[in-house]
């Protein structure tokens, strides 16, 4: 009679399961297996002590093993010291929710944070504290030094912002020169001839849109006017507060380019309080056509960024690196949407 044998399988070990051994996150087993410096000498050697009882190696070349098992995405709001945006704009919430969207969509979880960038590219805090296997910065505000840094560390890292020649880490985000262009030659186009700006041109994506406003202004042979340039202040009011400031000027001006449609709306409501009519006496375009944009009164003319495509674009390059791919800087479509604000 033949003897019957029976064979047991052995279960592959997981990078979650070396974690629970080491009695660590799985993002500082990944770093530890790799020999990051951001994890201390004494847990690098003890994990890979524990991979190396347990014969377990970090397959980096292949893609779907890593992709596997869900990982933690740090999504950092940037915390500029002086930064004229916050949270609260809807276009970055908006953005944050395509993120979110796409993050679960992989099976991976988001950990929100406003953790300080500085802070992370010195080495002195961050990443241990919040334990993530890459990062989605959610605008440059004027932390573009750190990003490099950052970047020329071990940490994966995508940001959404506009692509600078000297940077040395990943952007997403739109061509903001051509955006403010776009809307620059829109106002002329509809006849308008002292244009005002409203933003914040201190920032990387603010000074390409005011640089594309002047350079349409001076294509056309009209001087840019410096009483019609108003850049933003600080705190939450700012985008108000500039608006009356412009008003109060007593300048002529009959077309308004503001660098983002929450500004356009400030501007609206100030406009609309001092008897003047959008767009009879004023045409006011804005920029990235957020979801509110078609339903104030009137509905606003903006330069559209597509927040949806762009959180996806984001997550799919922050995976691709994490999985040791080289990627490029992705570009999204910029257009101008033509409403109410700027049709007489």
């Amino acid at each position: 009679m033949k003897k019957e044998t029976t064979t047991i399988k052995k279960t592959a070990l997981k990078m979650v399961d070396l974690a629970k051994m080491a009695g660590v996150s799985k993002s500082t087993v990944s770093r530890a297996l790799q020999n990051s410096e951001l994890v201390n000498l004494e847990t690098r050697e003890k994990i890979q002590a524990l991979a190396k009882e347990h014969n377990y190696r970090l397959n980096t070349q292949a893609r779907n093993f890593r992709l596997k098992e869900s990982l933690t995405i740090g999504v950092v709001i940037p915390s500029a010291d002086e930064a004229r945006w916050q949270i609260t704009d809807p276009f970055f919430l908006e953005l944050l929710g395509s993120i979110s969207f796409s993050l679960i969509e992989q099976g991976h979880e988001m950990l929100l944070s406003g953790l300080s960038l500085h802070a992370v590219a010195s080495g002195h805090d961050g990443l241990r504290r919040i334990n993530c296997d890459g990062l989605i910065v959610a605008g440059q505000a004027d932390c573009h030094e750190d990003l490099n840094r950052i970047a020329d560390g071990n940490t994966p890292v995508v940001v959404w912002g506009a692509k600078l020649p000297d940077q040395r880490y990943c952007t997403v985000g739109g061509d903001n020169h051509l955006g403010g262009a776009l809307a620059t030659r829109h106002l002329l186009e509809i006849g308008r001839q002292q244009i005002a700006i409203i933003g914040d041109w201190s920032t990387p994506e603010g000074r390409l849109r005011y640089e594309g406003y002047h350079q349409t202004l001076m294509n056309t042979g009209l001087a840019p006017n410096p009483v019609l340039e108003v850049a933003l202040g600080v705190g939450r009011d700012s985008h108000r507060e500039a608006a009356q400031r412009l008003i109060a000027s007593g300048h002529k001006f009959d077309g308004l380019f503001c660098l983002s449609d929450a500004i356009a709306m400030a501007a609206i409501n100030s406009l609309t309080e001092h008897g003047l009519r959008v767009p009879t006496d004023v045409a006011v375009v804005g920029y990235d056509d957020i979801s509110l944009a078609r339903f104030y009164t009137p509905s606003i003319t903006t330069i559209r960024q597509d927040r949806e495509q762009g959180g996806r674009l984001m997550v799919e390059k922050l995976l691709a690196m994490i999985d040791g791919e080289r990627v490029d800087s992705g570009f999204l479509p910029t257009d101008i949407i033509v409403r109410n604000s700027t049709l007489s």
